[in-house]
């Protein structure tokens, strides 16, 4: 039990691990864990879009991707052209004592991997994840993020995610709780 409260703690650590590559684009910040978060609900998506496909191996992928940043950080496309994570070793070390560990680590490998459907589909919920929140970046006035999407976009692999980062360019990002703009803002739903 000591190995999964350690364990829980350092998984914990995600919670204030900043995104990095934000402070390039001006705007934004988010923790590695909300970053998770939303990867996850992503992939649960795409995963009931598939067919013939292992939802919950894909969903857990997408849950258990950057885990491993508790260790090595978040590093950005600027900082990875001057220093290399031992994502590996780190994934390794944190793996090791937990009885679960063997599948956490299948998981994250298969993931960095990147050939079989599941770790595909994880992997566009992971990038499909950075195209929502610059569509939200962008719909707020910030001007560099229509250059980040194109790339973002060029990283998709699968149909279905190409599809739906279509339709998150298409949609305001504010208008799925502001459509209804009756009465109901002048009453607040009173009367």
């Amino acid at each position: 039990m000591k190995n999964i409260a350690n364990f829980l703690f350092e998984a914990g650590m995600l919670k204030r691990t900043p995104r990095s590559g934000f402070q390039f684009l001006g705007t934004g910040a988010e923790s590695v864990a909300e970053h998770i978060f939303r990867t996850t609900y992503i992939g649960y998506s795409l995963g009931n879009l598939a067919k013939g496909l292992n939802v919950d191996r894909m969903i857990k992928m997408c849950l258990f991707h950057d885990l491993p940043e508790a260790r090595t950080g978040d590093l950005n496309y600027v900082n990875k052209k001057y220093v290399k994570a031992n994502e590996k070793k780190a994934v390794e070390d944190l793996t090791q004592t937990l009885p679960f560990g063997n599948e956490i680590k299948e998981l994250i490998l298969e993931f960095i991997e990147g050939k079989t459907e599941e770790a595909k589909l994880a992997r566009d919920a992971d990038q499909l994840e950075m195209i929502l929140a610059l569509k939200e970046y962008k719909d707020l006035g910030n001007k560099y993020a229509d250059e980040w999407l194109e790339f973002s976009l060029r990283r998709l692999q699968t149909a279905a995610a190409k599809e739906l980062a279509r339709v998150i360019l298409e949609t305001d990002s504010s208008l799925w709780w502001f459509s209804d703009k009756g009465d109901w803002w002048v009453t607040g739903g009173k009367g």
